[in-house]
């Protein structure tokens, strides 16, 4: 394999129904079930990222609101990067569930193609059952995604909120006047991170159910 060719791969990995990248995928040996198994890996990645970012946003935030003399700006410019950076892993995200959503679509459509080729009665409705459950496991993990999905914006919201209020009104009467928000961030931070782990959970589930499928 040359090297040319796979970085023509790797410049495909979120896009949606290219039938290039399925066949330059298929030439090393992975069908649309391993490129599923690997979006969804990648997408708890993505959610581990997001957890992460979120908890060092908050804690910016914390040391801003609870500043008691030094380099006010500097702190300000690090909770501004660090917001900055949390809307940007909530875009990955955003995008990594559309490539999961794209390529289950594909992978399901082939599926159902190839069933309807089938002749035993008996292998046929085998499939179709298999087929049923790992619609009703994509459905359902899809759903937690794009459930934790929605659930980030609000508390971004809150983040950007505050930034902006901050980058208007950077003085220590103001900051004083943010205080609550900081307790009432750190409870939504926190459910929101339980969410987030929640999902992972069920991403776990569905990787070992297409595993066990493809066995």
């Amino acid at each position: 394999m040359t090297r040319r060719f796979c970085l023509a791969i790797l410049a495909f990995p979120l896009t949606g129904c290219s039938s290039l990248y399925y066949n330059a995928m298929e030439r090393i040996g992975k069908e649309k079930r391993d490129i599923l198994v690997q979006r969804i890996v990648d997408g708890k990645k993505d959610q581990e990222a997001a957890k992460k970012q979120l908890r060092t946003t908050l804690e910016a935030f914390q040391e801003l609101t609870a500043f008691d003399g030094g380099n006010l700006e500097k702190i300000y410019k690090k909770l501004n990067g660090e917001f900055t950076s949390a809307e940007d892993r909530a875009k990955d995200l955003s995008n990594r569930i559309k490539s999961i959503d794209q390529v289950s679509k594909d992978l399901f459509a082939e599926w159902e193609r190839e069933i309807s080729e089938m002749k035993d009665r008996t292998l046929k409705a085998r499939s179709q059952e298999m087929l049923r459950d790992t619609k009703s496991r994509n459905q359902q993990y899809l759903k937690r995604m794009l459930q934790t999905e929605r659930k980030m914006q609000p508390v971004l919201q809150s983040f950007r909120d505050q930034v902006l209020f901050l980058k208007h009104n950077l003085n220590a009467k103001a900051i004083g006047s943010l205080k609550t928000v900081a307790s009432r961030l750190d409870g939504e931070v926190g459910i929101l991170i339980t969410d987030i782990e929640g999902s992972m959970k069920e991403a776990d589930s569905f990787i070992t159910s297409l595993s066990e499928a493809k066995s």
